[in-house]
Protein backbone atom coordinates (compact mmCIF):
# COMPACT_ATOMS: atom_id res chain seq x y z
CA UNK A 1 0.00 0.00 0.00
CA UNK A 2 3.09 2.24 0.16
CA UNK A 3 2.16 3.73 -3.52
CA UNK A 4 -1.59 4.12 -3.17
CA UNK A 5 -0.62 6.06 0.12
CA UNK A 6 2.23 7.94 -1.27
CA UNK A 7 -0.46 8.93 -3.99
CA UNK A 8 -3.29 9.82 -1.27
CA UNK A 9 -0.59 12.13 0.09
CA UNK A 10 0.20 13.92 -3.05
CA UNK A 11 -3.38 15.18 -3.87
CA UNK A 12 -3.47 16.42 -0.44
CA UNK A 13 -0.21 18.08 -0.82
CA UNK A 14 -0.85 19.39 -3.75
CA UNK A 15 -4.29 20.67 -3.35
CA UNK A 16 -3.05 22.87 -0.44
CA UNK A 17 -0.28 23.85 -2.16
CA UNK A 18 -2.49 24.86 -4.63
CA UNK A 19 -5.30 26.19 -2.58
CA UNK A 20 -2.55 28.67 -0.24
CA UNK A 21 0.10 29.09 -3.82
CA UNK A 22 -1.44 28.07 -6.69
CA UNK A 23 -2.14 31.57 -8.89
CA UNK A 24 1.67 32.01 -8.34
CA UNK A 25 2.56 28.29 -9.28
CA UNK A 26 -0.01 28.45 -12.28
CA UNK A 27 2.07 31.45 -13.37
CA UNK A 28 5.59 29.76 -13.36
CA UNK A 29 3.78 26.35 -15.23
CA UNK A 30 5.95 25.19 -17.72
CA UNK A 31 5.26 22.13 -20.40
CA UNK A 32 8.80 20.92 -19.99
CA UNK A 33 7.32 19.08 -16.41
CA UNK A 34 4.66 17.33 -18.86
CA UNK A 35 7.73 16.08 -20.95
CA UNK A 36 9.50 14.92 -18.34
CA UNK A 37 6.76 12.89 -16.78
CA UNK A 38 6.07 11.45 -20.07
CA UNK A 39 9.78 10.33 -20.64
CA UNK A 40 10.38 8.93 -17.29
CA UNK A 41 7.12 7.17 -17.71
CA UNK A 42 8.24 5.91 -21.47
CA UNK A 43 11.66 4.48 -19.29
CA UNK A 44 9.72 2.59 -16.45
CA UNK A 45 7.72 1.33 -18.90
CA UNK A 46 10.27 -0.16 -21.38
CA UNK A 47 12.42 -1.34 -17.97
CA UNK A 48 9.17 -3.40 -17.42
CA UNK A 49 8.61 -4.78 -20.80
CA UNK A 50 11.94 -5.85 -22.05
CA UNK A 51 11.73 -8.62 -18.77
CA UNK A 52 10.22 -10.43 -22.01
CA UNK A 53 13.66 -13.56 -21.68
CA UNK A 54 11.89 -16.04 -22.92
CA UNK A 55 10.02 -17.02 -26.44
CA UNK A 56 6.87 -18.48 -24.37
CA UNK A 57 6.87 -14.63 -23.03
CA UNK A 58 7.40 -12.76 -26.25
CA UNK A 59 3.92 -14.59 -27.52
CA UNK A 60 2.38 -14.19 -24.92
CA UNK A 61 3.14 -10.37 -25.39
CA UNK A 62 2.78 -10.18 -28.99
CA UNK A 63 -0.80 -12.55 -28.97
CA UNK A 64 -2.16 -10.92 -25.55
CA UNK A 65 -1.89 -7.25 -26.87
CA UNK A 66 -2.99 -8.00 -30.59
CA UNK A 67 -6.50 -10.06 -29.09
CA UNK A 68 -6.24 -7.94 -26.31
CA UNK A 69 -7.10 -4.69 -28.17
CA UNK A 70 -9.04 -5.82 -30.46
CA UNK A 71 -11.42 -6.76 -27.46
CA UNK A 72 -11.26 -3.39 -26.35
CA UNK A 73 -11.76 -1.66 -29.86
CA UNK A 74 -14.91 -3.67 -30.27
CA UNK A 75 -16.57 -3.03 -26.56
CA UNK A 76 -14.97 0.85 -27.31
CA UNK A 77 -13.55 0.83 -23.88
CA UNK A 78 -11.88 3.80 -23.77
CA UNK A 79 -15.20 5.55 -25.39
CA UNK A 80 -17.18 4.01 -22.82
CA UNK A 81 -14.66 5.36 -20.27
CA UNK A 82 -14.78 8.78 -21.77
CA UNK A 83 -18.45 8.80 -21.30
CA UNK A 84 -19.06 7.49 -18.05
CA UNK A 85 -16.56 10.64 -17.40
CA UNK A 86 -18.67 13.59 -19.17
CA UNK A 87 -21.91 11.95 -17.44
CA UNK A 88 -20.27 12.26 -14.15
CA UNK A 89 -19.03 15.13 -14.68
CA UNK A 90 -21.78 17.27 -16.31
CA UNK A 91 -24.18 15.58 -13.20
CA UNK A 92 -22.01 17.14 -10.79
CA UNK A 93 -21.87 20.47 -12.29
CA UNK A 94 -23.90 22.20 -9.28
CA UNK A 95 -24.16 26.23 -10.82
CA UNK A 96 -21.85 27.77 -8.05
CA UNK A 97 -20.84 24.80 -6.00
CA UNK A 98 -17.32 24.60 -6.55
CA UNK A 99 -16.57 22.20 -4.09
CA UNK A 100 -18.65 19.86 -6.26
CA UNK A 101 -16.53 20.48 -9.31
CA UNK A 102 -13.29 20.14 -8.31
CA UNK A 103 -13.94 17.09 -6.18
CA UNK A 104 -15.57 14.86 -9.38
CA UNK A 105 -13.06 16.78 -11.70
CA UNK A 106 -10.06 15.64 -9.57
CA UNK A 107 -11.52 12.11 -9.18
CA UNK A 108 -12.32 11.07 -12.46
CA UNK A 109 -8.74 12.29 -13.55
CA UNK A 110 -6.80 10.63 -10.60
CA UNK A 111 -8.77 7.23 -11.16
CA UNK A 112 -10.10 6.76 -14.42
CA UNK A 113 -7.18 5.28 -16.47
CA UNK A 114 -4.65 2.21 -16.80
CA UNK A 115 -1.81 3.58 -14.83
CA UNK A 116 -4.22 3.79 -11.83
CA UNK A 117 -4.63 0.08 -12.67
CA UNK A 118 -1.81 -1.17 -13.62
CA UNK A 119 0.17 0.60 -11.06
CA UNK A 120 -1.93 -1.07 -8.12
CA UNK A 121 -1.24 -4.07 -9.76
CA UNK A 122 2.22 -3.90 -9.52
CA UNK A 123 1.92 -2.88 -6.19
CA UNK A 124 -0.07 -5.50 -4.97
CA UNK A 125 1.46 -8.65 -6.74
CA UNK A 126 5.08 -7.83 -6.30
CA UNK A 127 5.29 -4.92 -4.21
CA UNK A 128 6.62 -2.63 -7.13
CA UNK A 129 5.27 0.88 -6.50
CA UNK A 130 7.73 2.66 -8.89
CA UNK A 131 4.34 3.09 -10.99
CA UNK A 132 2.45 4.50 -8.27
CA UNK A 133 4.95 6.62 -6.82
CA UNK A 134 5.30 8.28 -10.47
CA UNK A 135 1.91 8.73 -10.73
CA UNK A 136 1.90 10.46 -7.37
CA UNK A 137 3.86 13.20 -8.67
CA UNK A 138 1.66 13.36 -11.86
CA UNK A 139 -1.16 13.69 -9.37
CA UNK A 140 -0.07 16.25 -6.91
CA UNK A 141 1.12 18.42 -9.66
CA UNK A 142 -2.16 18.18 -10.96
CA UNK A 143 -3.72 18.87 -7.91
CA UNK A 144 -1.79 22.31 -7.80
CA UNK A 145 -3.51 23.31 -11.25
CA UNK A 146 -6.70 22.12 -10.76
CA UNK A 147 -7.36 23.49 -6.90
CA UNK A 148 -5.90 27.13 -8.00
CA UNK A 149 -9.12 26.46 -10.59
CA UNK A 150 -11.85 24.65 -9.50
CA UNK A 151 -10.99 25.37 -5.13
CA UNK A 152 -10.45 22.63 -2.58
CA UNK A 153 -13.08 20.34 -3.29
CA UNK A 154 -10.34 18.62 -5.27
CA UNK A 155 -8.29 17.91 -2.17
CA UNK A 156 -11.54 15.16 -1.24
CA UNK A 157 -10.58 13.26 -4.31
CA UNK A 158 -7.95 12.05 -2.22
CA UNK A 159 -10.78 9.65 -0.68
CA UNK A 160 -11.92 7.47 -3.49
CA UNK A 161 -8.42 7.44 -4.86
CA UNK A 162 -7.65 5.68 -1.62
CA UNK A 163 -10.50 3.16 -1.75
CA UNK A 164 -10.14 2.24 -5.33
CA UNK A 165 -6.47 2.13 -5.37
CA UNK A 166 -6.11 0.21 -2.09
CA UNK A 167 -8.84 -2.14 -2.82
CA UNK A 168 -7.17 -3.42 -6.39
CA UNK A 169 -3.68 -3.51 -4.26
CA UNK A 170 -4.99 -5.51 -1.28
CA UNK A 171 -6.86 -7.77 -3.99
CA UNK A 172 -3.68 -8.24 -6.22
CA UNK A 173 -1.70 -9.03 -2.84
CA UNK A 174 -4.37 -11.59 -2.02
CA UNK A 175 -3.72 -13.30 -5.67
CA UNK A 176 -0.23 -12.84 -5.28
CA UNK A 177 0.26 -16.14 -3.02
CA UNK A 178 -1.76 -18.49 -5.52
CA UNK A 179 0.35 -16.58 -8.56
CA UNK A 180 3.31 -18.41 -10.34
CA UNK A 181 6.22 -16.03 -10.80
CA UNK A 182 6.12 -16.43 -14.10
CA UNK A 183 2.64 -15.46 -14.71
CA UNK A 184 3.44 -12.35 -12.41
CA UNK A 185 6.17 -12.06 -15.09
CA UNK A 186 3.76 -11.73 -17.75
CA UNK A 187 1.74 -9.76 -15.99
CA UNK A 188 4.52 -7.26 -15.54
CA UNK A 189 5.82 -7.07 -19.36
CA UNK A 190 2.22 -6.54 -20.80
CA UNK A 191 1.76 -4.04 -17.96
CA UNK A 192 5.10 -2.24 -19.56
CA UNK A 193 4.20 -2.21 -22.95
CA UNK A 194 0.54 -0.49 -22.19
CA UNK A 195 3.08 2.18 -20.13
CA UNK A 196 5.17 2.51 -22.93
CA UNK A 197 2.09 3.28 -24.75
CA UNK A 198 1.10 6.20 -21.54
CA UNK A 199 4.54 7.49 -22.12
CA UNK A 200 3.46 8.32 -26.09
CA UNK A 201 0.53 9.92 -25.23
CA UNK A 202 2.51 12.21 -22.57
CA UNK A 203 5.02 12.82 -24.99
CA UNK A 204 2.52 13.89 -27.59
CA UNK A 205 4.47 11.24 -30.02
CA UNK A 206 1.05 9.51 -30.77
CA UNK A 207 -2.33 8.99 -29.36
CA UNK A 208 -2.97 5.83 -28.34
CA UNK A 209 -6.37 4.34 -26.77
CA UNK A 210 -4.17 2.80 -23.96
CA UNK A 211 -7.75 1.69 -22.16
CA UNK A 212 -8.39 -0.63 -25.25
CA UNK A 213 -5.39 -3.07 -24.16
CA UNK A 214 -6.28 -3.46 -20.94
CA UNK A 215 -7.93 -6.91 -21.70
CA UNK A 216 -4.69 -7.96 -22.53
CA UNK A 217 -3.81 -8.20 -18.76
CA UNK A 218 -6.63 -10.74 -18.71
CA UNK A 219 -5.51 -13.29 -21.35
CA UNK A 220 -1.66 -13.08 -20.64
CA UNK A 221 -1.98 -15.58 -17.78
CA UNK A 222 -3.62 -18.30 -20.15
CA UNK A 223 -0.98 -17.40 -23.41
CA UNK A 224 1.85 -18.27 -20.69
CA UNK A 225 0.19 -20.93 -19.00
CA UNK A 226 -0.19 -22.34 -23.01
CA UNK A 227 3.24 -21.37 -23.96
CA UNK A 228 5.03 -22.90 -21.17
CA UNK A 229 3.85 -25.98 -21.93
CA UNK A 230 4.22 -25.78 -25.63
CA UNK A 231 7.96 -24.16 -25.29
CA UNK A 232 9.78 -25.60 -22.64
CA UNK A 233 12.31 -23.34 -21.05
Amino acid sequence: MIGTLANTASIIAGSLLGYFAGKRIKAAGSPLLTQAMGLLTLILGLQMALKANSSALMLTLLLSLVLGGLIGELLHIEEFLEKVGEKVSSRFKFQGDGIARGFVAASLLVCVGPMAILGSLADGLKGDYQLLLLKSIMDGTASIFLTSTLGIGVLFSAIPLFLYQGSLTLLARLFAAQLPESLILCLTVVGGALIVLLGFNFLGIKKFKVANFLPALLLAPFFQILFERLIPG
